[in-house]
């Protein structure tokens, strides 16, 4: 069982300090993950909150048929598809904001590399919604197929192949724009 699963079994017994850990632990993977969908760094930490609300307030009960990180992330998606379905309305804050330069080494270097990593997640931004979600959960949240299939509800195959169509079409964006992908 992982430790997320763990922390959660100890804040239904009371202990607050678990919330805490699960809290510092998946919330800005959370913030990412949402705003994949919604397109929108604020919306996407409201929502985040509303996740951790749901915890708190609903205690739905873990299974443990899958991972913590998966089922949480089950719960994530679907408060999002709900936020969806109520206030459809995108912004064009990119995730290219979001990341900071983590090694200071040659200042060249990280340069090219947040520039290389600017123009990958700009690309992503103009995929499709399936294709922006499935990439961003195997390569940016490290989630198997299996992962990605229960919290996205489609079998593992229809992952396998939306994960070889938004390469191809990553492939074809990141084309135009004369990016050489082989470095990824």
């Amino acid at each position: 069982m992982d430790n997320g699963a763990s922390s959660y079994r100890r804040f239904l017994s009371g202990d607050k300090e678990g919330l805490s850990e699960i809290i510092r632990q998946y919330s800005d993977g959370l913030i990412f993950y949402i705003n994949s969908f919604v397109r929108n760094i604020t919306a996407a930490e409201d929502l985040t909150e509303d996740v951790f609300a749901e915890l708190i307030v609903k205690k739905p009960k873990f299974s443990g048929k899958s991972t913590f990180k998966t089922w949480l992330y089950s719960i994530a998606r679907n408060i999002t598809l709900n936020y969806l379905k109520h206030y459809s309305r995108f912004s064009d804050v990119s995730a290219d904001d979001m990341y900071d330069i983590a090694d200071d080494s040659d200042p060249e270097q990280l340069y090219l590399k947040e520039e290389q990593k600017k123009q990958i997640h700009q690309s992503v931004s103009k995929l499709n919604p399936d294709y922006r979600q499935v990439l961003h959960l195997v390569w940016f949240e490290g989630f198997s197929n299996e992962e990605a299939a229960n919290i996205m509800k489609k079998s593992k195959r229809q992952i396998e192949n939306l994960i070889y169509r938004a390469k191809q079409a990553l492939k074809a964006e990141l084309g135009k724009d004369g990016f050489d992908y082989e470095i990824l």
